[in-house]
Formats: C-alpha cells, sequence, structure tokens
C-alpha cells in the first residue's frame, strides 16, 4: 500500500509520515512539497492507495489544492488535513470529494481512525462537523435503521460511489450504465436517506455511524 503525503510545511510532513509508519509499519510513503510536484508523481504511474493533502500550498488559496487534485485525477482518494477546521470548509471539501478531513489540531489517535476508515472506502468526518446543520428527524432515524430494505442492489452500488466521492459520470462509467439512469437512482437514495444532496447522504450517514463496512453488512442483496 502506498500513501502520498502533500505539505510544503517539511517537519510536519515528517510527523505525518512518522505517524503512519506508526500506524502501518509497512506502508509505502511517498512525499512532495507541492501540488505539481504530486501530480507528476501521480503521472509517473506508481500505485497510490491515498493522498493526504494540506490544503494550504504554495500558490494555492481556499480549496484551490483540492480543487485541481481532483480535476486532474478524480480517481485518487483524498484525505484533507488542515489548520482551518471550520464545519463550512470541512464541508466544502466533502462536497468536492474528498474521503475525509483532519484537523491539524486533532489528538493523535484521529489520524489512525481516519486512515482505517478511508482506506476501507468509508468518509472521515472529525466529530465537531457532525454537530452543525439540524439534528435527523425521526423519519431520518427510522430511514438509516430500514436503509437495507429501502435500497436496491443497484442503488446500494450507486451509493458506495457517493460515499466515496465519486462524480455521476465516473458511477455510470464503473456500473456500465447511462447519466441518466444514475441521475434517477441518486434521486430514490436520497428520497430514501431523507436527504436533499449528496454532502448530506454522506453526513447522514456519519452521523448515524454507518461506514462502508457497516453499509455492506446491513444491505442483503437482491434474488
Amino acid at each position: 500500500m502506498n500513501i502520498l503525503v502533500v505539505d510544503d510545511h517539511p517537519l510536519y510532513r515528517s510527523g505525518v509520515v512518522h505517524a503512519l509508519h506508526a500506524t502501518l509499519p509497512d506502508l509505502q510513503v511517498t512525499e512532495s512539497g507541492n501540488v505539481q510536484g504530486a501530480l507528476a508523481k501521480l503521472d509517473e504511474g506508481g500505485p497510490v492507495d491515498l493522498m493526504i493533502l494540506d490544503l494550504q500550498m504554495p500558490g494555492c488559496t481556499g480549496l484551490d489544492s483540492l480543487r485541481t487534485v481532483r480535476a486532474h485525477r478524480p480517481d485518487v482518494p483524498v484525505l484533507v488535513l488542515s489548520g482551518n477546521e471550520s464545519p463550512t470548509v470541512v464541508r466544502e471539501c466533502i462536497d468536492l470529494g474528498a474521503f475525509g478531513f483532519v484537523p491539524k489540531s486533532a489528538p493523535g489517535d484521529m489520524l489512525p481512525a481516519a486512515l482505517g476508515l478511508v482506506l476501507s472506502g468509508g468518509v472521515f468526518l472529525p466529530p465537531s462537523s457532525l454537530s452543525i446543520g439540524e439534528p435527523a428527524s425521526r423519519a431520518q432515524k427510522d430511514a438509516w435503521d430500514k436503509l437495507g430494505a429501502r435500497l436496491t442492489e443497484r442503488q446500494r452500488q450507486v451509493l458506495l460511489g457517493i460515499v466515496q466521492g465519486k462524480p455521476n459520470k465516473v458511477i455510470a462509467r464503473d456500473l456500465n450504465l447511462s447519466d441518466a439512469t444514475i441521475k434517477t437512482h441518486v434521486s430514490h437514495i436520497f428520497d430514501a436517506l431523507v436527504v436533499s444532496n449528496r454532502t448530506e447522504a454522506v453526513y447522514a450517514l456519519a452521523r448515524a455511524g454507518v461506514g462502508i463496512n457497516e453499509l455492506q453488512a446491513q444491505m442483503r442483496p437482491e434474488h
């Protein structure tokens, strides 16, 4: 397994690499001090299972670093590390397809927890971000509890794509379906979860404590 760490501060980057090796001793770690260098390493063709990306990079403002990576390599899962832990920023990162967000002020055990979830295909959200927005309604809680019964096997596959931050076009390609068919499935999924958009769906599952493994275990395939 190979993880690409992208951060322009060598000392902090070294700390992240050390934490990664402490968590996964056999891990291969590649480093880059800027987004362009990271994209060049990706273009060299080496396997990368996850990119850990600092938002504040040279030549980038706001969420530009994440936008650039997602635009050029939407197939590479990205875990964001940032000193800006505003709930709005966290939500915007998830909107852009990040697989998770870890504040730089987080306790030491949060990064291993995030790695475990993201590498299994889930989306990691810091606990502080889950408190924003309205509390789950009774209808939403009921929908989450009955999630397996409400979705078809194909809709479960589409939901996994949504949680993994894949745009509709990529989900359509992966499942060999048309964009229109995927949009129809997404609409049904939103109705089943009692949400109105992709980010709300991710947050709904996170608030319900449902990760990828739990999602798959709860859902019974059609016969």
